[in-house]
């Protein structure tokens, strides 16, 4: 079962790596401000929005750290219960 959660989270983080590495900034919008917003479904119901930008250095990062939790995920035993 560890072999597992490692693996899945060192696949999770080289994949958000890899796409920081493509991708220059994200736009997160919100949808709708609340359910009465929601309800309404106008274009005044739109909330507003946040860039997010990843400094140069975080797609390397992610990238290197899924590769080695998943080459740790690797050496875990698989006798080891758990």
């Amino acid at each position: 079962m560890w072999r597992s959660f490692f693996l899945a989270c060192g696949v999770s983080v080289l994949l958000l790596g890899l796409e920081c590495l493509v991708v220059d900034d994200f736009i997160l919008a919100a949808r709708y401000s609340s359910a009465s917003n929601l309800l309404a479904g106008g274009d005044s119901a739109r909330g507003g929005s946040r860039d997010v930008n990843p400094p140069d250095w975080a797609p390397w990062s992610l990238l290197s750290a899924g590769a080695v939790t998943m080459l740790y995920s690797f050496t875990i035993p698989q006798r080891v219960k758990g």
